[in-house]
């Protein structure tokens, strides 16, 4: 089986939309996972436990909530306080689109290949298999007809231009900006209402949350974004040949790992040393605020949402509802105020 083909399958409409439909039960499973884990493991008999997993519950909950508001959008009634940034089309309206399409090929008899035409009838109103995709693509006309219903039932991978990708940066980055607010404001929320709150702690959730935006999420993406503009250009100026979708990948994780992964810790770090612990001090609270927060394994592990973002600029679609759930752990680390080791949740 060709990789283009399982490519294809994965990123068909209908696969896109059953996935971007199971995203909200995943978030609050994963949510469910995290406060689990901290309340019967972590917490367990430990001192002010019931403090701690309430506290922890309520970032979870603005931390998830952030991150869902920011893929679906908000709505109150019947008005949309704002928009979703994921581009999810509902189950029903995708197969009445592949439904429409297929009859209209059928109807202009566009081949005369009866298998062709049965696998397509049979389909109407389902995913193609892995199979069946390999015979469409391989027994496909290759007349502009033909090609334009290729492409609205299985969508080749886009080819941004310029403008595209800095949108699509801009888009990502927003994405994973909610997720981190609702995880500070949760923290900070979770403090007041049981009496916990103080000033380093409070200084920590924002030191936190500008090192997840920056190291995991916002730099990461301008390296990646960076990285395929300038190789655009220089296809362009015929420096090199055009890239292919895999080619990309390797181009945009090269970027990823200049900017984000290597600079955006000490980036990060730098700003906390000389902007926030100075304010904080300048303002009265306590000294002594400022601890180098250094990369760790789970810091590693949320960079798995850069192979979304790669995905994404490739073209290709399909991972795209799995980042609300990546941004939730960022939202999370930022709403308890994460530092390295820290043995307590709190």
């Amino acid at each position: 089986m060709k990789i283009i083909t399982i490519a294809k399958y994965i990123d068909q409409p209908v696969i896109l939309s059953k996935l971007h439909s199971k995203m909200p039960a995943a978030l609050l499973v994963t949510g469910g996972g995290v406060w689990g884990y901290e309340s019967f493991y972590k917490n367990k008999h430990k001192e002010n436990s019931l403090q701690k997993n309430l506290k922890n519950l309520i970032t979870i909950l603005s931390a998830v909530g952030a991150s869902y508001v920011g893929a679906r959008g908000l709505k109150i009634g019947k008005k949309a306080i704002f928009k979703g940034l994921l581009d999810y089309v509902p189950l029903k309206n995708v197969l009445e689109n592949q439904s429409k399409s297929i009859e209209t090929f059928i109807k202009d008899k566009v081949t005369d290949d009866s298998k062709l035409m049965t696998i397509l009838k049979n389909a109407k109103n389902r995913q193609f298999t892995l199979s069946e995709i390999a015979y469409i693509t391989e027994r496909m006309p290759k007349n502009k007809k033909a090609k334009d219903f290729l492409h609205t039932i299985l969508p080749e991978p886009e080819n941004l231009n310029s403008k595209e990708i800095f949108s699509e940066i801009k888009r990502l980055s927003l994405i994973g900006l909610i997720p981190v607010v609702g995880g500070v404001s949760g923290g900070i929320l979770a403090d007041l209402i049981t009496g916990t709150q103080n000033k380093k702690s409070f200084a920590n959730k924002i030191k936190e949350g500008v090192y997840q935006y920056l190291a995991n999420i916002f730099l990461c993406n301008v390296g990646a974004g960076s990285a395929l503009f300038l190789s655009e250009n220089m296809v362009k100026r015929k420096v090199i040949k055009p890239l292919t979708p895999i080619k990309k990948l390797g181009v945009i994780f090269a970027g990823i790992t200049a900017t984000g992964i290597v600079g955006g810790s000490m980036i990060a770090n730098y700003i906390s040393k000389k902007l926030i612990d100075p304010f904080f001090n300048k303002k009265h609270f306590e000294k002594g605020l400022y601890s180098e927060r250094k990369p760790e394994p789970l810091d590693i592990a949320l960079h798995a949402d850069d192979i979304a973002t790669a995905g994404v600029l490739s073209g290709f679609k399909w991972i795209e509802p799995a980042l609300p759930i990546m941004y939730f752990i960022s939202g999370y680390r930022a709403g308890i105020g994460y530092r390295n080791n820290s043995k307590k949740s709190w």
